[in-house]
């Protein structure tokens, strides 16, 4: 590790060409939802509802005024439609002069959002920008073609075409399996690295690690406060009784598979020389991103084709990373990034991922880089303890979005 106390160049980073260092993006603040399984508490909210208390929590935090953010760009996979950055902006007090945008790339939704606005940031300036995803499953509209003609019904369907008919276009649950045939991702380590993604959520939540990061909501009932996904009863010989659940003798099964979430994640994006100013004491550096493209019969391997891109361009090895945050859709696809990029798989999600929390399309992304800055800050401020951070994600249709940070301390 390299500590970086106050300076782009006393961590050892270079801005990008051109650019000015004092400008280079960072975040300064992160914030999530509970994530819970769609259906349950969270289910009365929608979208909008879930993400503006999120919004106007990280500007209290951080002491900025609505009107002095630059933009909110926010990622959603299965809403309505209507911009629901600019929905959830107003809803949560921000003044009526901030623009929205939405962003849309399915699963990469909240991390290319952040992404997003950190080129934002670069290409315009000094400004302030709220980025992340959002994804109320449970209040997800329902989506039908016309008929034909007048007279024939609408056809509902349950999720979008990703790509031509002619590509494959292949289920979530067929995908990943086609991954574990592809890459010898057998079903005993699929089952383990479901289990100790329960087993680490489970600890971390109980030893409270969680708690900065989420912000209680109230769903019209109780509080909710906590991720409800995280089972403390599973074990080994409960996985083992779960039949395949997508292709039949096969190694994918409900129980090494994520389920449905409804969840919000944000954070704040500035430049360092703002960020100064605003006396923040630490950020996470945004360093570069890459997203690239895959055969979609093989969807779930995108984010290491991504991974791989970007710690090239960087000259980074694998080994070198010191967090690593992977969505867990299906252990067996996350094994086989891990694999491919070079990462043990007991190095990543040091507090579980999306197997035991839940997946909430548009808003995992987000979740991923809040988590980061959580687990950046527990590293002990000591030399040489700042750490460099990855996070990825593997998107429908056969895509792959990965983001490099350094976690700076001022």
């Amino acid at each position: 590790m390299t500590r970086g106390p106050a300076s782009l160049a006393d961590a050892g980073m270079a801005a990008p060409p051109g650019c000015d260092p004092e400008l280079q993006p960072v975040i300064i603040a992160a914030l999530r939802t509970p994530v819970c399984r769609a259906g349950g508490q969270l289910k009365s909210l929608r979208a909008e509802e879930l993400m503006a208390p999120v919004l106007r929590s990280l500007l209290d935090t951080t002491g900025i005024a609505g009107g002095q953010v630059s933009d909110v760009v926010i990622g959603n996979a299965v809403g309505g439609g209507g911009n629901l950055a600019r929905h959830a902006a107003l809803l949560a007090g921000l003044p009526a002069s901030v623009p929205g945008m939405v962003v849309d790339r399915q699963c990469g939704s909240g991390l290319d959002a952040i992404v997003l606005a950190s080129r934002l940031l670069a290409a315009g300036g000094d400004g302030i920008y709220l980025a992340g995803g959002v994804e109320s499953i449970s209040t997800a509209p329902l989506r039908a073609y016309p008929g034909r003609t007048p007279e024939e019904d609408p056809e509902f369907y349950t999720r979008a075409r990703f790509v031509p008919p002619q590509f494959g276009d292949p289920d979530m649950g067929v995908a990943a399996e086609n991954v574990a045939r592809e890459y010898g991702i057998s079903r005993e380590r699929q089952d383990a690295f479901a289990l100790r993604s329960h087993q680490r959520a489970v600890a971390a939540r109980e030893a409270g690690r969680f708690a900065g990061e989420i912000l209680p909501v109230a769903a019209g009932g109780p509080t909710v406060a906590s991720d409800d996904g995280p089972r403390r009863a599973l074990s080994a010989a409960v996985l083992r009784r779960f039949p395949a659940a997508f292709v039949p003798e096969g190694t994918v099964t409900a129980g090494n598979s994520c389920f449905d979430a409804d969840a919000a994640s944000a954070v704040v994006i500035t430049s360092l020389r703002r960020a100064r100013e605003l006396g923040v004491r630490d950020a996470l550096v945004v360093l570069g991103s890459e997203t690239a493209g895959v055969d979609p019969e093989l969807l779930g391997i995108g984010a290491a084709a991504a991974a791989a891109r970007l710690l090239e361009r960087h000259a980074t090895r694998a080994t070198d990373v010191d967090l690593v945050e992977f969505n867990e859709a299906f252990a067996a696809q996350a094994i086989a990034c891990l694999d491919a990029v070079g990462i043990d798989p007991e190095r990543a999600n040091l507090d579980g991922g999306a197997l035991a929390l839940g997946h909430g399309y548009g808003a995992s992304g987000a979740v991923l880089v809040t988590r980061l800055l959580a687990q950046a800050r527990a590293v002990p401020a000591i030399e040489g303890s700042d750490p460099l951070a990855l996070a990825l994600i593997s998107i429908a249709g056969g895509m792959g979005t990965a983001a490099l940070f350094k976690y700076l301390r001022f």
